[in-house]
């Protein structure tokens, strides 16, 4: 049996997570590997731990633990639901996951700036995963000067087995369905 990694990329509040949780309840045999649910457990357990500036090295840790335990010690499909917008440590991801003969598929979101903004306003997500800023808006704000620089680039065909890109919310479901056929071999 093949295994799939499933990488998300995208800005904050661009349905990475809710798209992940579609996905896992239609694909058996799977789970999903959210950062943010790894900060969560960390701040509600052991903020003490959890410097207030700087990087997150705890949340990475744990969450490499997780991939490590996924990966060596389970016959998982992985959904890494994280924003995977650097391409250096994306494709670094990518090839540890090819290494290990997983085929890999990227689900870009790309979804026009209005939309996203609305979605913030909207939002009832959980602000106590933030440190070092007070809201989702200045996260995305921070992701829209992060991609003026280079290595801020849209995941190419080149990086993946298959690369999905998502502009509309009508589009979830036909790539879950896209994505669901791959994994059983069925041919589109």
């Amino acid at each position: 049996m093949d295994r799939f990694l499933i990488m998300t990329v995208g800005v904050t509040h661009s349905g990475k997570t809710t798209f992940a949780k579609l996905l896992e309840k239609r694909m058996t045999n799977s789970i999903v590997v959210d950062q943010d649910l790894q900060e969560e457990f960390l701040q509600k357990n052991y903020s003490i731990l959890i410097p207030e500036f700087g990087p997150k090295n705890l949340k990475y840790a744990l969450t490499q633990t997780i991939v490590d335990f996924a990966i060596n010690k389970t016959n998982l499909h992985i959904i890494l639901c994280n924003s995977n917008r650097q391409k250096n440590p994306r494709l670094y991801l990518l090839n540890l996951f090819k290494k290990e003969r997983f085929k890999t598929i990227i689900v870009n979101f790309d979804f026009p700036l209005d939309k996203i903004k609305c979605r913030i306003v909207n939002s009832d997500r959980d602000l106590t995963i933030l440190r070092n800023v007070k809201n989702y808006d200045e996260i995305l704000n921070i992701q829209l000067n992060q991609t003026e620089k280079e290595d801020f680039i849209r995941p190419t065909e080149e990086e993946a087995n298959y690369l999905f890109t998502i502009t509309k919310e009508c589009e979830v479901q036909s790539v879950v369905e896209s994505i669901i056929n791959i994994i059983n071999g069925i041919k589109s």
